[in-house]
């Protein structure tokens, strides 16, 4: 098993952000933006990236949504998330045991992904449009420095 963009690697990913935003919940779309903006941080006038950036990482969302969907199966089968339908579709929350999980975790990544998660969670998405803002990252025009109007509801 290759462990880089594994569901394991990403379920600790969306674990950290899932734990940073309890109790509040997030839908799949909004994820995967976060995860996108917590790995490519300095293109978004945020901390310094987690991962390099190179030509067409924009399109990693395409292929992230799939295996987003393995991870939180992951996180879900061992008690650290859950999953619950509201009125705009299916939301994904930390259990009690999620953040606790998180806060164990010792490797320098999770500290870095955390203060990355802390960043993009209450700096740079309270106000993102999720639909817009990948549009612009799949176009290319995503401007780190003007927040988008609106958010999923």
């Amino acid at each position: 098993m290759n462990p880089l963009n594994s569901p394991l690697e990403i379920s600790v990913r969306a674990l950290v952000l899932l734990a940073e935003i309890h109790p509040e919940p997030l839908d799949l779309a909004q994820l995967a933006l976060l995860d996108h903006a917590v790995l490519h941080s300095g293109d978004l006038d945020g901390p310094p990236s987690l991962h390099p950036s190179l030509p067409g990482h924009s399109g990693e969302l395409g292929m992230k949504r799939t295996v987003l969907e393995q991870a939180l199966l992951v996180l879900i089968r061992a008690g650290l998330a859950g999953v619950e339908a509201d009125e705009t579709g299916l939301v994904y929350r930390a259990t009690e045991r999620g953040p606790a999980f998180v806060d164990i975790l010792e490797a320098p990544y999770v500290g870095r992904l955390r203060e990355r998660a802390e960043w993009a969670v209450h700096h740079w998405a309270p106000d993102t449009d999720v639909r817009q803002a990948t549009a612009e990252l799949i176009s290319g025009s995503l401007s780190a420095s003007a927040p988008f109007e609106g958010r999923r509801e």
